[in-house]
């Protein structure tokens, strides 16, 4: 077992150094830059200069607020929503049937894509809103609530909500469905109701893999450009949004604010994903 271990190693071993050295190399480039190290322009001193301007920007610290916002809500929003409708798919009968494949269609339609359907569906001069106007709801598309460019991120949040809930699903109801159906069974006979074979039972057992689960999203929605980029506001934007702004300014020696932005959200990555180590930890010592 020991010399197959080692023989997969040494056989990944040249794509890890390749995929490897560019991801550090990048992140070591960055963080030079960011610390004011940026011999190509003149800067040739290390400093905490940049950090400090960044931190006490007030633009940064909205664009942070909105990014958690945004991430915290569709995550969050989302696993409420893939844990029930995991659980009705467990207690469906007929697994074949239309609707059970429905929900996973999100699933191969890229985000970008998605941000234009919900444009579509839900902005001012969307279709629904020119339902309303025919049907005689409103009477001008004013009138209609403003999902998508408002400073709440609420087209953000329904892009990730639609295109997450059905990851949700694959992961929790692959748990949940390989849970010993005896545990529900001898709770059923001793008097428990589904309801509380549910909250007291399938969900703590499918608790880490829930929490698993809603970093994963979570990590992604606060680090992603392009839904933010095109159904975000002006004001104020998502960090992604910002760092992106900042990096293409036409003053070169403007680019190390736009790596103190890349170098948080690098920071915040790491952070999830040692919080997701120790979510998987939990979860294979369950298995």
């Amino acid at each position: 077992m020991i010399n197959r271990n080692i023989k997969i190693f040494f056989m990944l071993l040249p794509t890890l150094l390749v995929i490897g050295g560019i991801f550090f190399i990048g992140i070591l480039k960055g963080l030079f830059i960011s610390l004011g190290y940026f011999p190509e322009v003149g800067l040739e001193r290390f400093t905490l200069h940049y950090y400090k301007e960044v931190m006490k920007d007030r633009a940064f610290i909205d664009s942070f607020k909105f990014s958690l916002h945004t991430s915290f809500w569709s995550a969050t929003i989302g696993v409420l929503m893939g844990v029930f409708l995991s659980y009705l798919l467990l207690e469906r009968k007929n697994k074949d049937s239309i609707d059970y494949w429905l929900y996973k269609i999100p699933i191969i339609i890229p985000h970008t894509i998605g941000a234009l359907i919900i444009y579509n569906m839900f902005s001012q001069t969307g279709i629904i809103s020119r339902v309303f106007n025919y049907l005689g709801i409103i009477h001008n598309y004013n009138e209609f609530f403003q999902l998508v460019y408002d400073n709440h991120g609420l087209g953000i949040i329904l892009t990730y909500i639609w295109k997450e809930i059905p990851f949700v699903v694959l992961v929790v109801y692959t748990v949940l469905k390989g849970i010993n159906s005896k545990l529900a069974e001898a709770a059923l006979n001793l008097g428990a109701s589904k309801r509380q074979v549910f909250f007291h039972i399938l969900l703590p057992l499918a608790g880490p893999s829930i929490m698993g689960t809603f970093i994963i999203i979570f990590a992604f929605s606060f680090g992603s450009f392009e839904v933010p980029f095109l159904l975000g506001p002006t004001n104020p934007r998502a960090l992604p949004v910002k760092a992106y702004i900042e990096y293409t300014n036409a003053d070169l020696k403007h680019r190390p604010y736009s790596m103190v932005i890349n170098m948080v959200l690098s920071a915040l990555s790491f952070i999830l994903i040692v919080m997701y180590a120790k979510v998987f930890k939990k979860i294979s010592k369950y298995e």
